[in-house]
């Protein structure tokens, strides 16, 4: 859920570069007031312009304090008008010197404080309140209307700067709560891997404990029964015994087998720390030794294939050269693997008696799922008399590609 921007407040930046401008304002105001004799102000007049400075000063310093204390929807409208009043003051006491300096960090407010509607009545109030004290307090109105030009300028310039940097400070702030919000979600997915690496655990071994029970319990009970029977007719039927002991003997192999393709399955991959096209050579002896003439090819530059990868071209040649030992009645077996810019290629082809049904059991499902989770493909051609031709593409990246010319 994306995180809510907080209303504009005042940062310390903006407060700083505030106090300067009214430091400035008044510091300019007092020198013009002192370089020249037209008017001499009365102590009267210099409380009440230093007073109003101060309370100005004061109240855009505390300007965020004061709008959370107030209630939402006229505490804006408060402040800007006390503001402007005060400078209006400064402005009519002190005289009209250098009080635009003063009065121009309100504007600079309005940006950051008020919508675009109220900005624009703050802008004109600014422009008023320091226009105004030039005509009514020195009569020269034209002299008021020649100043709204380049007050206005400077109005103009201070609320697009502040618009610039109100801009900037809101994408830093969306930035960074982006950044926290996918921190959030990193470790959210590292929660979700984690749980998921638990749920795959639990199901191999639940996927194990069932092949044992299945196969090893079944096979051990009937063992069992064997040995029974066995010790039953040992004394008056010498032979019979010795048939259930033979079969009994039979079966313990059996279960073995069973155990030793049950510990297989948990041990390493057969493909880790060795090329693929090594790995895979002892299946194609196992063919041969079956009495299958098998020929392997291997086309274009050989690279270092990601172990998922790799895996999943080994299973699919397993489950190829099974089916072809089992079901093919095939006397030869042709395999290519081909290495190519973006993608492999696994081609077992025999010259067997072919099917007419290419849905395939269990073993070309499970190469399927393992072609789709890989973003790969599984395509089958075959037909009765026509042999069986199983064909296994994986797409690889470039990253981590290692041509073994360079290893």
């Amino acid at each position: 859920m994306k995180s809510p921007l907080p209303p504009p407040k005042i940062d310390k930046q903006a407060r700083l570069s505030f106090v300067l401008m009214v430091v400035i304002g008044f510091a300019i105001t007092l020198f013009l007031i002192f370089a020249q004799d037209e008017r001499k102000l009365t102590s009267w007049e210099i409380a009440l312009g230093f007073s109003s400075g101060v309370i100005y000063l004061l109240l855009g310093l505390n300007s965020n304090l004061i709008i959370d204390r107030l209630p939402t929807g006229w505490a804006e409208g408060l402040f800007f008008s006390v503001q402007c009043v005060l400078i209006f003051v400064i402005g009519y006491v002190l005289g009209t010197g250098a009080t635009w300096l003063i009065g121009l960090p309100l504007v600079g407010f309005a940006v950051e404080m008020l919508t675009s509607r109220w900005q624009w009545l703050v802008y004109i109030a600014v422009i008023a309140v320091l226009i105004l004290p030039i005509g009514l307090r020195h009569g020269s109105w034209t002299g008021a209307l020649i100043n709204i030009a380049t007050i206005g300028a400077a109005v103009f310039f201070v609320a697009v700067f502040a618009r610039l940097r109100l801009n900037e400070q809101q994408a830093r702030e969306r930035a960074e709560r982006l950044m926290i919000d996918l921190e959030a979600a990193n470790k959210q997915l590292a929660v979700y891997a984690t749980q998921a690496e638990e749920l795959a655990m639990t199901q191999e071994r639940n996927r194990l404990a069932r092949e044992i029970h299945d196969s090893l319990g079944h096979t051990l009970t009937i063992v069992n029964v064997q040995i029974e029977a066995a010790k039953v007719v040992m004394e008056s039927e010498p032979e019979r015994a010795s048939d259930a002991l033979k079969k009994a003997q039979d079966m313990t192999l059996k279960a073995l087998r069973q155990v030793r393709e049950s510990v297989a399955s948990l041990r390493e991959s057969p493909v880790s720390n060795r090329p693929l096209e090594e790995a895979i050579r002892p299946l194609l002896e196992e063919a041969q030794s079956a009495g299958i003439i098998t020929e392997f090819k291997i086309v274009g530059n050989p690279y270092t294939l990601e172990n998922k990868v790799a895996l999943s071209l080994y299973r699919a040649l397993q489950e190829g050269l099974t089916n072809v030992c089992k079901h093919a009645s095939a006397s030869r077996v042709d395999v290519l693997l081909a290495y190519q810019p973006n993608q492999v290629n696994l081609e077992i082809k025999d010259n067997g008696v072919g099917t007419t049904e290419t849905a395939g059991g269990f073993g070309l499902l499970g190469i399927r799922e393992r072609m789709q989770l890989l973003g790969g493909s599984l395509e089958i051609q075959t037909g009765m008399g026509k042999g069986f031709s199983l064909l296994v593409t994986i797409p690889v990246s470039n990253v981590g590609k290692l041509e073994k010319s360079e290893v």
